[in-house]
């Protein structure tokens, strides 16, 4: 076997900075003796942008994955976008228990551990191993139809169940462990694990939930209902969605906002907490409270704190 070290490399390549960004740290990896590996597309793109910078020599000898290593020879993911990069990534080594690093190119980037001014120091950490590994809970999503499983798939931050087209709601019912909740007409309804009350859910109004607190939330959008407020429930719950028969439109779920599947009236999606989480790569134990500050640059000027003279 083999003792070459392999890193996967996921980036944003419609992007300019994110294909330099590529470029230096595929040189960085290789001058270590570590093997990068990209997809088959990525790896074309990256090759086009290095032609015309002259540096094609360091993309060819990139590894390409299915051919030169598969997802379980994978040691760590180096993501550069933001985090629908990362989401991208995590979607293309599921079936692994590979770790995502990411790198910031996007804007507020909640999942990154690293900016485009930290490239140097997150490719020396990876070199020496040095970053510690957490574990964020995903969901497992399923749409019956007809009283059948008519498609099953996972997602990190949010499943949501939302109308198909703009000028007609849809009307839904939501359970909690198997009872039924309440009913309303709605834009949609977003369920969603702690890492994605920072994305979709925030947007539509929902709480923030600590990513250390297992919980599931429910948050409705634009519900013409009085109890339509968001939910937080028990991440051993059975969350539903049906669609109603009476719905003057039709449904869509999307997950992550990457992969989705119609829900016709009478469609019901199934969302629990799924016995295989996404793992992300973290440099230091900072308090989420520093990165809820950080990202959203929230105002604190003022501040003492019990430490402070």
């Amino acid at each position: 076997m083999s003792d070459t070290r392999r890193v996967l490399i996921v980036a944003h390549t419609r992007r300019d900075d994110a294909l330099e960004a590529t470029l230096q740290v595929v040189s960085s990896l290789q001058s270590q003796g570590i093997k990068p590996i990209m997809t088959g597309a990525e790896q074309g793109e990256l090759l086009e942008f290095a032609k015309s910078v002259s540096a094609a020599d360091s993309v060819e000898a990139v590894g390409i994955l299915g051919v030169d290593a598969h997802v379980w020879d994978i040691e760590v993911v180096i993501v550069l976008g933001g985090d629908g990069t990362i989401l991208k990534a995590a979607e293309i080594v599921r079936e692994s228990n590979t770790p995502l690093l990411g790198i910031n190119l996007g804007h507020v980037g909640f999942l990154a551990e690293s900016e485009r001014d930290g490239i140097a120091e997150a490719v020396a950490r990876v070199v020496s191993k040095d970053y510690t590994v957490i574990e964020r809970m995903t969901l497992e999503v399923s749409v019956v139809v007809e009283g059948r499983v008519a498609f099953r798939t996972w997602a990190l931050n949010e499943a949501t169940v939302e109308k198909s087209a703009a000028e007609k709601m849809i009307e839904v019912v939501v359970e909690v462990d198997r009872r039924p909740l309440t009913s309303f007409g709605c834009d949609g309804i977003v369920l969603s694990t702690p890492t994605g009350s920072t994305a979709y859910a925030f947007s539509a109004g929902g709480p923030v939930v600590w990513p250390s607190v297992e919980a599931l939330l429910v948050v409705p959008l634009s519900a013409h209902a009085l109890f339509s407020r968001p939910l937080v429930v028990s991440p051993h719950s059975m969350l539903a969605v049906e669609v109603l028969q009476r719905s003057a439109g039709h449904g869509e779920l999307w997950c992550d906002g990457r992969r989705t599947q119609a829900l016709p009236p009478g469609a019901r999606v199934e969302v629990k907490q799924s016995e295989h989480p996404v793992r992300l790569a973290r440099f230091r134990e900072g308090a989420f409270t520093d990165r809820l500050v950080r990202k959203f640059e929230l105002p604190v000027s003022g501040w003492r704190g019990p430490d402070k003279k």
